[in-house]
């Protein structure tokens, strides 16, 4: 599939399109899109909630049932809630593994979680 860069402007194809697609759905709260008011995922109802397994699973499963839904292009073998040991400000990220269903290639991408920003 062919598509614009959000940030560039410029035409893009292909796996970047797709980890652009996947990067949208995961960072968009639901009912943020006047239009489309389903379209994004439930990740940020999790802001506040306890650092434990069950809202992990939950976490997964939003992100999960959001890509199900949103991009057909993708068929999801892991997804995974990694933190950055390294940075003080306690970044996350969601790492994302699958295949495309056009091509059947390996997909991976890894999805900032900027929390913190969330007007």
């Amino acid at each position: 599939m062919k598509g614009m860069n959000a940030i560039t402007g410029r035409a893009i194809a292909d796996l970047d399109h797709l980890y652009q697609s996947v990067g949208k759905i995961a960072s968009t709260p639901l009912a943020s899109c006047i239009k489309r008011r389903t379209f994004g995922s439930d990740l940020f109802s999790y802001v506040d909630a306890a650092n434990n397994g069950a809202t992990r699973t939950r976490l997964y499963a939003a992100i999960a049932t959001a890509l199900m839904l949103w991009e057909p292009r993708i068929t999801l073998t892991r997804v995974q809630l990694v933190a950055d040991e390294s940075d003080t400000d306690g970044k996350a990220f969601i790492d994302i593994e699958g295949f495309t269903t056009v091509s059947g290639d390996a997909v991976r991408t890894r999805v900032p979680l900027n929390l913190g920003n969330i007007a």
